[in-house]
């Protein structure tokens, strides 16, 4: 179907990690996934500080980014990541539970790919998360050259 491609999630909420990778499994896009838990944990793992000086790979393919985050937040890592000349071309997608006009507002301006709210009902919440998984991991076309193309 697709390369095999490192997908970094960024979650705090142990239910909604869990959810997230068996939708994406469920429909078939067996991916490489980077459970992160903090804001502070994923700006280390993408500048490769700390435990994860030396890892193996490029840059992830897709970043799924919290909003509401311990350390550093959502939008702090967002920022770090447009603002940047290597990492900016990676897609970010914040999934959150905040349906805040501010909050959509923010991300946009900040770079955001997309802003999708996690759904509460079970079966929208998995059948969103495969809609999402197969659209930046199949149907979307990274630019020409980057290592946004995910992990060879």
């Amino acid at each position: 179907m697709s390369e095999h491609k490192r997908i970094l999630l960024v979650e705090d909420s142990e239910n909604d990690a869990i959810l997230t990778m068996a939708a994406f499994q469920e429909a078939n896009l067996a991916h490489e996934f980077v459970l992160l838990r903090d804001g502070q944990e994923a700006l280390d793992f993408l500048y490769r500080r700390g435990p994860y000086a030396g890892q193996e790979g490029g840059p992830p393919a897709l970043v799924l980014l919290d909003l509401k985050l311990p350390k550093v937040d959502g939008l702090q890592v967002l920022a770090k990541i447009k603002a940047d000349t290597e990492l900016k071309v990676i897609p970010v997608v914040m999934l959150t539970s905040s349906r805040e006009e501010s909050d959509i507002v923010r991300s946009y301006g900040l770079g955001v790919n997309a802003y999708v709210v996690k759904p509460v009902e079970y079966g929208e919440f998995v059948a969103t998360l495969k809609e999402l998984g197969m659209f930046w991991t199949v149907v979307n076309e990274p630019p020409p050259g980057t290592l946004a193309k995910g992990a060879e």
